[in-house]
């Protein structure tokens, strides 16, 4: 390539090609519908059969992102990305009061089709990303018959007290109505 040309960044799509979310690149002439950020919920959209991802920023959870993006990608199938955090509602403890810590849907949805685009590189997977509060293993259940997802991949727990005290991929196993995968 000759150094006059310009390429886009990586991670980015080639001009007049969708990215990711299958909004048209910049400066192309598709009008798609805007992006919905990871919050927000319409009514009335639907995923129908997706992958999904549980995601914690882990080494055994970027394993299974990738391992589910080429699942998706072989089932043509879309991919959701799952990230469960906790309730982000804390007390102080001289006061008593209920303190919530808000995350910024925005930044986290960027953060991690970053994570994607890292581990999976340019594939061309149609992505959705999905935040949620509260416990992991009950809320990726959820979310598996929610949208009858086709399988549920997920990373192995790393901690031994995960072993001994159960785990998110134990829990699933047992209360999924999905194939569960779990990704060393």
């Amino acid at each position: 390539m000759d150094q006059a040309e310009s390429s886009p960044s990586p991670g980015q799509p080639e001009p007049g090609q969708p990215d990711r979310r299958g909004q048209p690149a910049p400066g192309s002439d598709s009008h798609a519908e805007q992006a919905i950020p990871a919050e927000q919920a319409i009514p009335g959209l639907r995923l129908e059969h997706p992958v999904i991802a549980g995601y914690d920023g882990s080494v055994s959870s970027r394993n299974a992102l990738a391992y589910a993006a080429g699942l998706s990608l072989r089932l043509g199938r879309p991919l959701l990305v799952m990230y469960v955090c906790s309730s982000g509602v804390y007390c102080e403890p001289l006061t008593g009061q209920v303190v919530g810590v808000p995350r910024d849907a925005d930044a986290l949805e960027r953060w991690l089709l970053a994570e994607l685009d890292q581990v999976t590189g340019p594939a061309e997977v149609d992505v959705h990303v999905r935040t949620r509060r509260g416990s992991p293993a009950r809320e990726l259940a959820a979310a598996a018959e929610e949208f009858s997802a086709d399988a549920l991949v997920i990373g192995a727990p790393t901690h031994l007290w995960h072993r001994i005290a159960g785990s998110v991929p134990g829990w699933l196993a047992r209360h999924a109505r999905c194939p569960v995968i779990v990704v060393p």
